[in-house]
């Protein structure tokens, strides 16, 4: 192996390394520890589009964030663009972060695995349950450490809040472990279909 492939197979265990680093430094406590497959399959060209976050598990990478969407496109080569955006982080600052997904296979488009660090697909993103007309969705994965409830709307109705926290329960998750997210600056936003991305400051680095 000349010095020039040596290097750059060190730089690629680094990256690994590293990203490995990042991802097991960002665990939280499990709080569902039996996960079930995801249930439905999924449309993926329905799929894409703004999703607003109503709940989620509380974690390093979102700690404190509000006003947080993430915006799906389906790829020509069959990967999934990612951005996501909070309104304000615990510092009440914008952020925003690119990643990319690839469906896992024989998996009913219901399973990604997610890269935000280049070639490296270190996170996992199961489609637990959503609506038939794709209005909510339900993610999580298979540690039981991370768990999202997304909504089309910014401000979905009292009986839907409910409804999706009781089908968390019902998942095995525990539902007093939710943080409610702050959507009040997307209020009046959200029209129930998914649409195009606004505009957003990056992530400060």
């Amino acid at each position: 192996m000349n010095n020039t492939h040596r290097m750059t197979a060190l730089a690629a265990v680094a990256g690994i390394g590293a990203a490995a680093l990042w991802y097991s430094r960002t665990r939280g406590p499990v709080y569902n520890p039996h996960v079930p497959e995801p249930n439905k399959d999924v449309e993926l060209d329905t799929y894409m589009g703004r999703w607003y976050e109503m709940a989620r598990y509380e974690n390093r990478f979102e700690r404190g964030c509000d006003g947080v969407t993430a915006e799906y496109t389906l790829r020509h080569d069959g990967l999934i663009d990612i951005v996501n955006r909070s309104a304000s982080d615990a510092q009440g600052k914008p952020r925003q972060s690119h990643g990319k997904a690839r469906v896992v296979q024989d998996s009913r488009n219901a399973k990604l695995e997610v890269s935000f660090f280049g070639p490296f697909y270190v996170g996992d993103y199961w489609v637990l349950d959503h609506a038939e007309d794709y209005q909510w969705s339900i993610v999580g994965e298979p540690s039981g450490r991370y768990l999202w409830i997304l909504t089309r709307m910014p401000d979905p109705d009292p009986e839907l809040r409910s409804m999706l926290v009781h089908r968390v329960a019902e998942l095995g998750y525990d539902p007093s472990q939710l943080r409610m997210t702050d959507q009040s600056v997307h209020a009046g936003h959200g029209n129930g279909h998914a649409g195009p991305a606004e505009p957003s400051p990056a992530m400060p680095g």
